[in-house]
């Protein structure tokens, strides 16, 4: 049975700055927290680091040439403020803010949306230094940036986002330590969610002071949680509890304008939130023009006995301490196959799931998916092509889900694949690959997976077969 889209649906993929740039002291670019971070002994697999990437800054025009062969409409990608403004705050970096004005032309110019996402997690380790996230000053500096970046390429850009699945930036950043900074502070993680949400409201005010026509958005990472036993009130209640945390924290403010109180309540072991000042929610709820919603995979939880050994399969690395604030008595249960590469299950539902619980929650709000795929060992055959059926398998059954959830109702404008490229994927270095296009890291040598070559037969007939 054949999938049809409707007509302007827009296809795309995406990348993030660190993952791919390179060039991490060329062009006047400062340093970030993720230089710091995966240059820090035995924070990163195998001791890599973003220093090269797919060294994207140099070959920009050939990654653009994938782009147009592609057939895309739109491309997502983040520019890297520390290129922008070397410490994170003060003048531009002219260097910096050129490189991005020949990428935008570059895609216009080849008839591709530039969809710019202005945080993808490498903050000026300046900002980190005088507190991070964890420091309210951090939201007013990123609201000078993204006047900056909104001055510079002005409505040449389709659509602006300000921040990328803050809740990593917050919790994995602040809370476990398996992402930079490497702190482990579940006070300063709360903390840094209300400033990445201040900076969320605080970033849209910015853009549109200077282009008030600008579309507007925001990316979350929204979790689909779900209770081991439906049927257990406490295991119902676990669910609740990382929903508000996962979810909720981000959603609440910026889509309601308010934080929601079982969250509040929740954590007022661990903080009394008084980071919260009067008028920031009404800063933070700014009119959206689209939502992005990145998906990959469900979670599995219940209420912990306290005396087995506490499951803690969320899907993250081990770290200094656990990402879910306050919930101690919560354990996370590996949810039924299949796996990614990155261990995350294979689970579509979750997607329309998610989908319509946008929908009917926030209704009149347009979503795109702004990230989905998976990372798998792919094979290189003896003639140099890239076989990865199970990626085609993963992205053809997510783009069915979506189909399915836009049958019901729910407003998709979208879908952009992760990734465009292999790239430094986090503390997992240069060892798991989303990319639709191989890189061999040695040569930097761009090959396209037969998943990209089938990803541009489904934008050309807007469906699938």
């Amino acid at each position: 049975m054949s999938t049809r889209f409707p007509d302007g649906f827009l296809w795309g993929s995406a990348t993030a700055s660190y993952q791919i740039e390179g060039a991490a002291k060329e062009g006047g670019r400062g340093p970030s927290i993720w230089d710091t971070f995966s240059h820090t002994p035995g924070k990163t697999l195998n001791g890599d680091t973003g220093d090269v990437a797919d060294d994207h800054y140099h070959r920009w025009p050939e990654d653009l040439g994938h782009i147009a062969d592609l057939g895309l409409g739109a491309y997502r990608f983040s520019t890297a403020w520390p290129r922008v403004q070397p410490g994170g705050r003060g003048p531009a970096n002219r260097e910096g803010l050129d490189f991005y004005s020949r990428l935008v032309d570059g895609l216009l110019e080849r008839g591709v949306k530039p969809v710019l996402t202005l945080y993808h997690w490498d903050l000026p380790q300046d900002l980190e230094d005088a507190g991070g996230w964890a420091t309210r000053d951090t939201a007013y500096r990123f609201a000078d940036y993204a006047e900056i970046v909104a001055r510079e390429l002005g409505d040449r850009v389709d659509l602006w986002t300000t921040l990328n699945e803050p809740w990593c930036s917050a919790y994995l950043g602040y809370a476990s330590g398996a992402h930079a900074p490497g702190r482990a502070e579940p006070a300063a993680a709360l903390a840094a969610v209300h400033h990445l949400n201040l900076a969320h409201g605080l970033g849209v005010q910015a853009i549109r002071s200077v282009l008030p026509s600008a579309r507007a958005s925001v990316t979350l990472n929204l979790h689909v949680i779900r209770p081991v036993d439906p049927s257990s009130e406490e295991d119902r209640d676990a669910a609740r509890r990382v929903d508000a945390l996962a979810n909720r924290a981000f959603t609440g403010p910026m889509l309601s304008g308010a934080y929601p109180d079982d969250l509040l309540a929740d954590t007022a072991q661990v903080t009394d939130w008084s980071f919260v000042r009067s008028g920031d929610t009404q800063i933070i709820h700014q009119p959206l023009d689209v939502l992005g919603v990145n998906y990959y995979s469900t979670g599995l939880v219940r209420r912990w006995d306290g005396v087995s050994p506490r499951s803690e399969d969320d899907g993250h690395d081990d770290a200094l301490g656990s990402p879910w604030v306050g919930a101690d008595d919560i354990e996370f249960v590996r949810p039924e196959g299949p796996y990614t590469a990155m261990g995350w299950n294979i689970d579509p539902s979750g997607l329309v799931e998610l989908l319509l619980r946008v929908h009917r929650e926030h209704p009149g709000l347009p979503m795109m998916i702004t990230e989905n795929g998976a990372a798998f060992p792919d094979t290189v055959s003896p003639d140099g092509a890239v076989n990865d059926p199970l990626r085609i398998d993963y992205i053809a059954r997510h783009l069915s889900a979506v189909a399915e959830a836009m049958e019901q109702g729910a407003d998709v404008r979208g879908y952009f694949a992760w990734s465009l490229l292999d790239n430094f994927e986090w503390s997992y270095g240069y060892d798991r690959r989303f990319g639709l296009i191989r890189v061999d890291y040695d040569t930097l040598e761009r090959t396209w997976k037969d998943s990209a070559h089938w990803y541009r037969d489904v934008i050309a007939r807007n469906g699938l077969d």
